[in-house]
């Protein structure tokens, strides 16, 4: 059985619960453990409104590949189109990291799926949610998730506000 951690994201619409409707839908697919629902400033230079983020950790029978159709799945059944990197979206659903069922973190270099998320170590919209879930986790390659948030501007780190409970 694989664990992946997912970074899940919405800026348009019903934010909320568009990311209940996912987490939901990801029940389905083994044991969940998720975040809180917290807002956050869009990231990126495309001008859009706050986003809603929750990190999910799923014990599940998918591989890293498996992790990635699901979740482009359930961009789809949200209505999300791509346009814009990193414009606005009805749910973003990233793979933070997969560990394969031995326990090993899956490394990959394919452009469709970089593992780790190769920038997931520098965003407080992720660290901040995944160390709610997870006191001791860390990211394959880069430490302990406490160690990456320390690390982070302040200013960062404070601009992800918890909204609700997930």
């Amino acid at each position: 059985m694989s664990r992946v951690v997912l970074s899940v994201g919405a800026d348009l619409g019903d934010r909320a619960g568009t990311l209940r409707t996912a987490l939901a839908a990801l029940a389905a697919d083994g044991e969940v453990t998720s975040s809180g629902l917290y807002e956050t400033p869009p990231w990126g230079p495309v001008e859009q409104p706050p986003y809603l983020n929750v990190v999910a950790v799923l014990h599940g029978g998918r591989d890293a590949a498996g992790w990635l159709t699901r979740a482009h799945e359930l961009e789809q059944a949200a209505g999300r189109t791509r346009e814009v990197r990193w414009g606005a979206r009805t749910l973003d659903v990233d793979i933070v990291t997969v560990v394969d069922d031995e326990g090993i973190p899956v490394r990959s270099d394919d452009p469709a799926l970089t593992l780790p998320h190769p920038r997931a170590h520098e965003r407080a919209f992720v660290l901040v949610p995944w160390l709610a879930v997870d006191g001791d986790a860390e990211l394959p390659g880069y430490g302990r998730v406490r160690d990456l948030v320390a690390a982070l501007d302040p200013a960062e780190v404070d601009a992800v506000v918890l909204r609700a409970e997930g």
